[in-house]
């Protein structure tokens, strides 16, 4: 990361793409006339949105050569980040930027509510008031009825350590074998869930599945989780071997790395 240098803030003006206002980065495309439009719009323009003319195609390597030398504020900086930093910094700063839009991390509700990390919680409280929230490292994670058919979630709310972690229970219907995924999600930054460990645990009858793992930020979402096999699944067979009168329970504790 760098400082910004108070003498480059109008150079930064020229960075600016005409059409989202966000400023571009390399590599840089001009129309006949000069004239620059960054990578995201250009797909969607018939022509240059500046002088009317020939999508912008001729690649600009002075501007690129300008641009590696200057510093950038982060797309986040109305939202309160004042990190600085050079255009290659840009993008990998920006997928973790603390003040990045949340999205609603309750699965299955088409909720399209976005803010802070600091507003999910009351969020959640207000909106999906069906959430039950428990105290403590030990809980036990309740999902009743998992015969229901179809694709179910159930979701519980874990507070401790001055944290909130969202557990989910997630139920894909297979053509041959439906299939469970058991998450746990930090209500904060992927940094911050370095901080903690998950163990999962389900047990009868001397039968016991077991999962132990870094909670992810609510960030990545459900699905990052389940597609990279980083959650503890089973399949329905396996469920009915710890359920009793078709409810599961899920042992959870989370603990301090």
């Amino acid at each position: 990361m760098a400082l910004m240098n108070p003498t480059v803030v109008d150079v930064l003006s020229a960075f600016e793409c005409p059409v989202c206002m966000e400023y571009m980065l390399p590599p840089y495309l001009q129309c006949p006339s000069g004239h620059l439009l960054c990578g995201n719009c250009r797909p969607k323009v018939a022509c240059c949105p500046t002088c009317r003319g020939p999508v912008p195609s001729v690649r600009n390597l002075g501007m690129e050569k300008i641009a590696s030398n200057i510093n950038f504020p982060c797309k986040y900086k109305d939202s309160g980040c004042n990190i600085i930093m050079y255009c290659n910094e840009k993008v990998p700063h920006e997928e973790i930027c603390d003040f990045k839009p949340y999205c609603c991390p309750c699965p299955g509700a088409s909720c399209k509510w976005q803010g802070g990390v600091g507003e999910v919680m009351n969020h959640l409280m207000k909106v999906h008031r069906s959430i039950t929230t428990l105290q403590g490292e030990d809980i036990v994670f309740l999902a009743t009825d998992i015969n229901l058919r179809g694709a179910v979630d159930w979701v519980m709310l874990q507070s401790c350590y001055n944290w909130h972690f969202l557990l989910v229970l997630e139920k894909q219907e297979k053509e041959k074998n439906d299939q469970f995924f058991a998450v746990v999600q930090l209500i904060g930054s992927k940094k911050d869930a370095q901080q903690f460990v998950y163990h999962l645990e389900l047990s009868n009858n001397k039968r016991r599945l077991y999962w132990e793992a870094t909670p992810r930020s609510i960030h990545e979402g459900i699905s990052s989780s389940i597609s990279q096999s980083d959650c503890l699944s089973f399949d329905v067979k396996q469920a009915h071997l710890f359920a009793e009168n078709g409810n599961l329970g899920i042992n959870v504790t989370i603990s301090r790395v």
